[in-house]
Formats: C-alpha cells, structure tokens, sequence
C-alpha cells in the first residue's frame, strides 16, 4: 500500500514525533549493527509526542539495494517504549528504520468511548468519526469492503456500535491517511550466515603436513589430514599464507635475520619471482590441488579460510610493475619494516596510485574467493588504515555477502574495536592473556555487553603461530585442556594452532613464542602421539553441536561460586529448554565447592521452572539439584571441566 512519507529528522525541523534511544545501534547509526540471517532482529525505540492522541508505530526496513521497504508494526510497552522484530533471510547489508504517525480514527475512538461512558451527548461526535471513514485511502480489498459496510450500518441505523467495531478500527489503522506521518534516520545493520555465529578453527602450516621429515607439504598432503581434523570436530580450516616466499631478506630458523640454506623463509614474507597475493607457492602444487583441497573440505563439513596480509617481501612482483605503490629511501632501496620483520616491506596506501593498490589487494581476495574460500582470516591491519578496511569490507561484502572477514589484530584494545565497527564479522581478543577468574569475568563480561555484543564476535584461540602463552609453556596437560574448554565454552567461535593437540609447549626463554617455530621451518609431527588430547577436543567439539546454548557468546553469565581458582557459567539456547552450565579449575589443585543455582530456571512445556537435576554432558550421569544448588568436586589432573545440561 503507497503513502505519501514525510521524512523529519528533528522536532526543531516541525515533526510531531520524537524517536530515541534506539536500540540497536552503534554509534548514532555510524556503524552496521551484527546480526545472522533468519533469526530474528529486535528493535527498541521511545516514540512519543505531545497530548493525548493516539500513536501508531512501524519497523521499516530492507536490503540497501532494494527499492521497497517491508514493514512490521510495533507495539507499545509503556512509558512511550516500542519494540518491533523482523527476519532477514538472507546474508548482506539492510538499513531499517522507525516510522510513527497519530492514529486519527483510533484517537476519535477512544475520546468518543470516554465521553461516552460519561453520559455526555455523543451525536455529533459519531458524524464526526463516521466522516473520518470518507478519509481512507488506499485500502486493501478486504479493509474497504469492512469500511464500507460499517458505515453504511451507521447510515441506516444510526447506531453508533459499528463504527467502534474492532474490525473497523484495524481497517482504519491500515488505510487512513497519515499527514504527520515521521520517520528516524536509516540505520545500518550487516547480516551475516550462521557460521559467522558459530564455529570451531583448527590452524595449520601447509607446508608441514608432510610425513616425510624434512620434506616440503603439498596440498596433497593437506587433504590427506582434513578426516582427522574433520573427525576432531572442527568446522573451519585455517591456513597460514600459502604465497611464494620472498628471498631477499628471508630469515633464517628461529627468526635469524640471515636464512641458512635450505630455509624456507616466513610465509609471511609474500612474493617472489614465482608471484604474488594471487599466487601458490610452487612447492604446495597447482591451483587445480587447491580446488580439490576446497572439495574435499566441503566433504567432510568444513570450510577453507585463508590468512589475508596486506604486506609484500622485497621481491614481490609488485616493486616492480608498481614502485609507486612503495616507500623509497635516498639510497633508492625499498623502505622495509623494522626489527623482526625486516623480511617484509608495507605498501603506501596513501601512495599516488592508492586506488591501484586498494584495487590489486581487492582483486586478490576477490581470484581466491573465485576458487572457493570463503573466510578470511586478516592479519596486521595497522599497516593499512582504517578507511581501506572499511571501503575494502564494504566492496567485499557487496559482491560476496557470504564471505567472513576475521579480523586477526590483537592490537590497542579501541583500536581492536573500531576494527570491529567497520565490518569484521569476527575479531581476534585477549583470551590468551586472561587467566585469573577476575579477569576473565571482566573480560567476556565487556564483550558481551551492550554496545560491544552488537558488533564485536570474539574468537577466542588458545595459541596462534605467533603466541605460545606463558600458562601452557609448563606443558602440563591440566592446563592445554583447562584453556581449551574455557574458549569451547565461554565462545561460540574458537580456535587452536596445529600442536596444541599434541601438547606442544617448548618456548624461547622469557618470550611467548614457540621455540623451532614452523614459521621459519618445516616440521613434521607424529598427529597420534601418544598424550595429545585429540579424545578430548572431540568430545568438546561434539558438546558443542549438540547444544544450541553453546553456539552463541552474548547469552554468557557467570555464576557466583566462592573459590577463586574455579570458574562457572551458564548459557541459555534462543530456545530455553536448553541450558548448559560449565564448570572450569583454573589451577591444577583439587576443588570442593558449593555451586548455586537458585536464579537458573529451564523451560518446561511454555513455564518457567528452577533446576531440579544436572546432567553431565560427558557420562550422561544425573544429580539432582537440593536447596538451591549442588556440592561439587572437580579434580583438573582427571578433568579441569564440569559440563551440564539443566533439566527441570
């Protein structure tokens, strides 16, 4: 149905509504709010205006390319609050927005029923409201056939009972005239598909999965491990850059700024005489393995992620079909990062040629994306500035609304988040360096508030290629497993670095980096080694899909238990007949404590019920729950996680 829509942004403009606090919202609508495709998305608003008239509010919205709007009504709560939902079906970037206009003939209605009940003669307020039906426009077939009827009843009667019918009054709402009709600023909101909400990453170095020592990986060698990570329960397959490595300053093992011969270099360290970003390295194969690496994947249930590093080695092709695009010394050598990557030279994104530059990293995503990846993992985002990632998000995602952009920083906390705010749909954190139940509680307690929920998705990996923290340099197996099912758990998106299975621990005195790093050589591991906590993560990965509670973030809270080495929460499915509650030791020592449950209560046939028993997840055992909560007993050397569904 067309109306005419005036759009008034401010009272001071001579609009008769005031739309505030909006809810979602980042940063006054500067921002995409996050949401996944076919579920729903809540917006709040208060929406008021003088006297006492009556308000009718809609939630409008629609993709930023269409042209029509959808619209859902929404429905007051008092104290002039409104709330209205909507469910996007597909993945992509929607605007919506607040619309309010005075109800005329409802206002009549309820001004003429309140006279009414006060005995006052109402005679010429009927003709009144029966000539407000000579108003509607535009209605739909069934609305004027109702109109039309219930005046002629008044007509022919005079009776005043058909003009307060109700179904006369949802006529009228829908097809009167909306004269003061006001509408909010369009708001932005990304919505992404289901695995930008829920997933487990596994990470590796492609040239070390050969099981010949000291042989180079090929990406044969890649599909030969994708049923066992598959089997593990992982989701997302994760590779570090698989580019031709540069040979000019390539470093040598344990990052030695002279590489020996035989060294591989850092696949960091992009480019060479071989190619560039759209480019393999020659020892991983040919593009037509990669495309069976991509099959095989899809397979076994899994997805290819690739990192993404807006950074070249000093012989990347680029230098010189486009020196522009480069920083240049007096002495006319390139200019090249300092310190431990002196391997690596960063373009000038504020060069003459920007948008030569922007467009070739463009181009590069855009040939892998062709060939099947998906996700992509993007690493050293301080080198280029923010409005590239937004502008390069922005271009990515209106062509590929499917793809994920995982922002890999760890960088200055704001700057973590303004990451965030342009568009990754999820963002590396500081879970590595939160260990203590103080800090942990902080920590996710930030994450998962309001604004921070509504456009930052943690992804909690317990080790990368470039950190091995202090808490698993011990190599104690409590403590791999204790990490693990904390970011299992606390997160619906983590990920480990191939070796953690195997509890691979050894480190460069006083530095959270793995000593032999795969990043400067090839190395070959036995993947069933005796000790490795495969088992485990397994059984992990499978709690996870069996429970929809444990397949979101934001639903985390912490429950309050008086021991400081032990931690606990509980999470709610959007469906709250399932809740899972955790318990995690944070220190290797026995446990006893008293776990309260007295404010978690389940649904049970459409009621709200407390717990009254605890199913372990991993034995299947049940204890029931007395006075509020339970006694409890973990013992970190056996298992450093309790993990239950509550039952009613």
């Amino acid at each position: 149905m067309n109306k005419t829509i005036q759009t008034v942004e401010s009272a001071a403009a001579g609009s008769t509504f005031l739309i505030e606090d909006v809810y979602p919202l980042i940063d006054g609508g500067r921002f995409p709010v996050k949401r996944i495709a076919r579920e729903p998305v809540e917006v709040w608003a208060d929406i008021y205006r003088d006297g006492d008239a009556v308000i009718g509010a809609a939630l409008i919205w629609r993709q930023e390319q269409d042209r029509e709007w959808q619209s859902e009504p929404m429905i007051p709560h008092g104290n002039d609050r409104w709330s209205g939902a909507f469910t996007p079906v597909e993945p992509g970037k929607y605007v919506y927005a607040i619309e309010a206009w005075t109800d005329e003939f409802a206002t009549w209605s309820h001004a003429f029923a309140r006279k009414q009940r006060s005995g006052a003669d109402v005679t010429l307020d009927a003709i009144e409201g029966a000539g407000l039906l000579t108003k509607a426009h535009g209605a739909q077939q069934d609305a004027a056939a109702v109109i039309v009827r219930r005046c002629e009843d008044y007509l022919l009667t005079g009776d005043v009972a058909p003009l307060l019918a109700t179904e006369l009054g949802t006529a009228m709402a829908e097809s009167q005239l909306r004269p003061d009709l006001t509408r909010s600023a369009l708001f932005p909101l990304f919505v992404d598909r289901d695995k930008a909400r829920f997933g487990a990453w596994y990470q590796m170095m492609p040239r070390s999965q050969s099981v010949v020592p000291g042989q180079h990986g090929t990406l044969r060698d890649c599909i030969a491990r994708v049923p066992d990570i598959a089997a593990m329960g992982f989701d997302v397959l994760y590779f570090t850059p698989i580019h031709p490595i540069g040979r000019t300053r390539r470093k040598g093992r344990n990052n030695m700024p002279v590489a020996g011969d035989g060294d591989p270099g850092s696949p960091y360290a992009i480019g060479a005489i071989e190619g560039g970003h759209d480019a393999l390295h020659p020892e991983l194969g040919t593009i037509e393995d990669f495309r069976a690496l991509v099959a095989t994947c899809l397979e076994y249930g899994l997805e290819l992620a690739l990192d993404f590093a807006v950074q070249c080695s000093p012989d990347h092709p680029w230098l010189t079909q486009h020196p522009e695009w480069f920083k240049w010394r007096p002495d006319r050598s390139v200019r090249t990062a300092d310190g431990p990557y002196s391997d690596i030279v960063i373009p000038d994104f504020a060069s003459v040629d920007r948008a030569g530059l922007w467009n070739a990293f463009r181009d590069a995503m855009l040939f892998w994306i062709d060939h099947g990846v998906t996700i992509f993992a993007i690493d050293n985002h301080d080198t280029a500035p923010l409005a590239f990632w937004e502008w390069l998000i922005r271009d990515i995602r209106r062509r590929h609304p499917e793809v994920i952009l995982f922002s890999k920083t760890f960088a200055r906390p704001k700057l973590m988040k303004g990451l965030a705010k342009l568009g990754f749909a999820q963002s590396f954190s500081y879970f590595p360096w939160r260990t203590a139940k103080w800090e942990l509680e902080q920590y996710l307690g930030e994450l998962t508030r309001y604004p921070e929920r509504d456009f930052y998705r943690p992804n909690l990996f317990v080790n990368t290629p470039d950190l091995l923290p202090y808490h698993l340099q011990g190599g104690e197996t409590w403590a791999f497993k204790s990490r693990v099912a904390l970011a299992a758990m606390l997160s619906s998106n983590y990920g480990v670095y191939s070796g953690f299975e195997l509890l691979e621990h050894e480190a460069i005195p006083g530095r959270e980096e793995y000593l032999d790093s795969e990043k400067y050589q090839i190395k070959q591991r036995d993947w069933n080694k005796p000790g490795n906590i495969k088992a485990y993560i397994t059984e992990l990965n499978r709690i996870r899909s069996e429970n929809a509670a444990l397949q979101r973030t934001a639903n985390l809270r912490f429950l309050g238990i008086e021991d400081g080495e032990t931690i606990a929460f509980v999470k709610e499915a959007t469906d709250p007949a399932n809740i899972v509650v955790a318990v995690v030791a944070l220190s290797c020592h026995v446990r006893e404590f008293w776990l309260p449950l007295g404010d978690v209560t389940v649904d049970a046939g459409g009621q709200r019920h407390h717990v009254s028993a605890l199913e372990n997840l991993l034995t299947g055992e049940q204890a029931r729950i007395e006075w509020g909560g339970i006694k409890l007993r973990i013992d970190p050397e056996r298992d450093p996680a309790l993990l239950f569904r509550c039952l009613a």
